[in-house]
């Protein structure tokens, strides 16, 4: 089992959409960033954890947590004209961007915030808060994973 932090800005898909979604699960589509592709095409499996981070809103902050519970397969939305995700360039037959599923698990009945992140000489090393860090996929280890959701309860 790996652990991955998914940064969403709420004025595309919120904490709030995600637990307002049909049983509380969602297809995480229109990453383009191939290094957070390649994250969702090959190392992301079905049972992994997902913290789930609202970027783009104050205060900053991981709402909760969730569990992937299917794994790459296309991103329908590159071969949609319509949708801002859209990617002339992409292939049906050798698809370029992908998504998993992922369903919620626990929302924190304290958010994590970036400040406290930031605060918490444990999460020092944590990929969140290092310079030049702006993929919105990213490994946590399990350390990690363990001391956000010890501050999130």
């Amino acid at each position: 089992m790996k652990y991955w932090l998914f940064k969403s800005e709420p004025s595309e898909f919120s904490w709030d959409d995600l637990r307002k979604s049909k049983n509380q699960t969602t297809f995480w589509d229109g990453v383009r960033n191939y290094q957070s592709r390649n994250f969702l095409r090959d190392e992301i499996k079905k049972g992994d954890g997902v913290l789930f981070y609202q970027s783009s809103t104050e205060p900053l902050v991981i709402a909760g947590y969730c569990e992937v519970v299917k794994e790459g397969y296309a991103d329908h939305t590159q071969f949609d004209s319509k949708n801002d995700h859209y990617d002339p360039k992409a292939d049906k037959k050798v698809p370029t961007w992908f998504m998993v599923d992922i369903k919620l698990v626990n929302e924190f009945k304290k958010p994590v915030t970036l400040d406290s992140i930031k605060a918490n000489p444990k999460l020092k090393n944590m990929k969140l808060i290092q310079r030049g860090q702006r993929l919105s996929i990213q490994p946590v280890t399990k350390d990690e994973w363990d001391e956000i959701l010890k501050m999130g309860s």
